[in-house]
């Protein structure tokens, strides 16, 4: 396990807590820490701690030394078990979010031909 991967497990923890928690601004840059501070409250408490870890793991990875001399295998099991949890979260309400979409435009699209059904009738004078 590199320093590059560490970054890049904790790179996919943030983006995955920004879409499944929210909290965070359009076009804004995410990292872990960022997002733990903002929405960490929102993971259940072990979860947290494993956050935490990984975010300490990424942290390290900033002194290359020290980097080369750590073992990241509490980090690749943090980044396990945060993904395993985060992947599937908010799938029903994706789901529900879609199907509503998808209806508002059929209704605005009825509401679209009722109004031009209206405006013929009452140019040709039928109403």
């Amino acid at each position: 396990m590199t320093p590059l991967n560490v970054r890049s497990w904790a790179e996919e923890v943030a983006v995955l807590m920004a879409t499944r928690l929210g909290g965070t601004r359009r076009g804004e840059v995410i990292d872990l820490d960022k997002m733990i501070r903002r929405r960490g409250r929102a993971l259940p408490r072990k979860l947290l701690k494993k956050a935490e870890i990984l975010r300490e793991a990424e942290r390290v990875t900033n002194i290359p030394k020290i980097a080369r001399q750590t073992d990241f295998s509490d980090a690749a099991q943090a980044h396990a078990d945060l993904v395993a949890y985060l992947k599937p979260f908010g799938r029903v309400s994706r789901m529900r979010d879609g199907i509503t979409n998808f209806l508002a435009t059929v209704l605005f699209g009825l509401l679209i031909l009722g109004a031009l059904i209206l405006w013929f009738m009452l140019s040709q004078g039928k109403l």
